[in-house]
């Protein structure tokens, strides 16, 4: 079976060492010091390693299932969700006057990276209710925030989204779910919503609905969706229970993973909703739930990469299997461990460097979102939409494809259930479709993020490079990582350019590159955290660190993205700059 280790000297080294959080000038951010985040980070990995990560296994067997219209988690879930609740971790960024801690949006990150790595079927009935309750903080009444939000930061109540229909995915505008008013305030929600993840369970008391729906008479497609609340039970005045609403389970989804999470069609007969927001303006509340649940769905990308890759090298230590070439490095006994030989030190030198840069590029990206709504930073919010395909897109893309490089270093036994590595594989996969699918999110990132307020949000990302790179240039042993750095940042910026040259001629062309350019991006992004990290271990280097091999670990690991991976931004451009005509030149009927 898989272990799992919680990362915490590497979010440590990334928190104060890289981002130097408590100088942020960030509301909240001069309370986290070294001891207060150690002691958060290190609660949390022990329950992702004792509690959560003994349930994976169990939950990909078992799956859930439904007896006479009940929802059964597998064995163990309910108890550990009891033990997350009872901690106070759903609620660990939420307002304190609704139960939460109140610590800032970065810490939930890193703790939900943990428990992501350590079960993710399991996380995401937190994670998803953590959404829903973000969403009625952001748009919903004084009323609706008292009597919904303290049951759900608590998970007491647990929350969801629902926005497919069978026959409507991404293009929400077709959607058929109807909300008819009621002349008191309420609607009556009639329609079937799909995939709806932890619909329906058995781990708390109520679950609360956010479902996407048309009122009649209302504007055509997309501008007339709104969002309701629509509770399992409802809701009495006093905040008890009441009576059943019409919303059940039809059945659950079989799926590839994410077994023990319950993926449900959900019916709704006549339901009693009320209205979250404003009237067909769902999709600009939804979007609250939608921007933050993307960023999460990168970080089980990275979560999965992260565990799969500590099995893979712990089994690439073990396993004894040929010599190497250069002579036995283990002459005692039949073989050589796996690790000496050089395919499989890249192999692990590719998961490596993807991980720790990965998991920089989402800490950062979350002081972006915390400086957005606790210093009301216009500029950060920009950046981090600009971001947020990207953080999407790339780390599940390439989060998979490290689970499957983890999966190789096992061989055969990679394929065997009996490990636990198809495991990891089939979790990931989900993250490149759910929240958007990623080729929707290169869509976003090329068809709007890029040209946002005329491209000032891409300018300030091409300048905070630049910006970077003229600081350090004449610090001792920063070259080797500035030089590849810029090279790729010029290759993005020349992407840009190709888009706004060829495509006004035709917009095919930027179309048909969009999921490189979002690779592209994704690459200089982490070409950059691999930069920022290389001058904090060079500094703790110079300053006598106590823990030097630490830091020549991540310079020799910055030097590998350098030289093997940053070049694809090259590869990527090339790609870009051929423009649709290789894409498009096939009729439909032709394939």
């Amino acid at each position: 079976m898989p272990s799992y280790t919680a990362p915490t000297k590497d979010m440590q080294f990334i928190l104060h060492d890289v981002l130097k959080i408590t100088d942020a000038g960030i509301a909240g951010y001069d309370e986290l010091d070294r001891d207060f985040t150690a002691a958060i980070l290190e609660e949390a990995g022990k329950i992702s390693a004792e509690v959560l990560a003994p349930l994976n296994a169990v939950g990909d067997a078992q799956g859930c299932r439904m007896e006479n219209g009940v929802v059964y988690t597998p064995d163990g879930f309910k108890d550990a969700f009891a033990q997350m609740k009872d901690g106070g971790w759903p609620g660990i960024d939420m307002p304190t006057e609704f139960g939460g801690m109140g610590l800032p949006y970065i810490m939930n990150t890193a703790v939900g990276e943990m428990f992501s790595s350590a079960n993710q079927a399991f996380t995401m009935y937190q994670g998803l209710t953590h959404g829903a309750a973000s969403a009625i903080l952001t748009h919903g009444s004084e009323d609706q925030k008292a009597t919904f939000l303290p049951k759900m930061v608590s998970c007491e109540w647990t929350g969801t989204m629902n926005l497919t229909e069978p026959h409507c995915g991404t293009d929400l505008g077709l959607m058929r779910t109807k909300a008819e008013p009621q002349g008191d305030g309420t609607y009556r929600i009639t329609g079937q919503k799909i995939f709806i993840s932890a619909g329906e369970h058995d781990m708390a008391e109520n679950i609360i609905h956010l479902v996407l729906a048309k009122i009649p008479g209302g504007p055509e497609g997309i501008k007339g969706v709104s969002l309701f609340i629509v509770p399992k039970f409802l809701v009495n005045a006093d905040g008890s229970l009441g009576a059943r609403n019409g919303v059940a389970c039809g059945k659950i989804e079989e799926k590839m993973g994410i077994h023990g999470n319950s993926t449900c069609v959900m019916n709704y007969d006549g339901a009693t909703g009320w209205l979250l927001g404003e009237a067909h303006k769902g999709m600009r509340a939804m979007f609250t739930m939608m921007n933050e649940a993307r960023l999460g769905v990168g970080m089980q990308g990275l979560a999965q990469a992260a565990v799969a890759f500590q099995n893979a090298l712990d089994y690439a230590r073990d396993r004894l299997q040929g010599r190497d070439i250069t002579g036995p490095k283990n002459p005692d006994g039949p073989a050589d461990p796996l690790i000496v030989h050089p395919d499989i030190r890249r192999n692990l030198m590719e998961q490596k460097s993807f991980v720790e840069a990965a998991r920089a590029f989402l800490l950062w990206g979350s002081t972006l979102i915390d400086r957005a709504h606790r210093e009301k930073d216009a500029d950060a919010d920009g950046l981090v939409s600009l971001l947020t395909p990207v953080i999407k897109g790339f780390l599940t893309d390439k989060g998979y494809d490290m689970t499957v490089q983890a999966q190789q270093v096992y061989g055969g036994h990679g394929y065997i259930e009996e490990w636990g590595m198809s495991q990891f594989t089939r979790d990931a996969r989900i993250a490149m479709i759910y929240e958007g699918a990623n080729g929707v999110q290169a869509l976003d990132l090329v068809g709007r993020k890029l040209t946002q307020d005329g491209g000032k949000y891409v300018m300030a990302f091409f300048d905070l490079v630049k910006g970077f790179a003229k600081e350090n240039a004449e610090v001792d042993g920063m070259a080797e990582f500035l030089e590849p750095l810029k090279r790729a940042s010029k290759d993005l910026q020349a992407a840009g350019m190709y888009f706004m040259q060829e495509g006004m001629k035709n917009p095919n062309n930027a179309l048909a590159g969009s999921t490189d350019f979002m690779h592209l991006f994704g690459h200089v992004c982490l070409g950059l955290m691999w930069a920022r990290m290389a001058r904090a271990s060079l500094q703790a280097l110079a300053d006598g660190t106590d823990d030097p091999v630490f830091h020549e670990t991540k310079l020799a690991t910055a030097r590998f993205y350098m030289a093997r991976q940053l070049p694809m931004t090259a590869t990527h451009l090339a790609r870009i700059q051929s423009g649709a005509g290789p894409v498009m030149a096939l009729d439909a009927a032709n394939f």
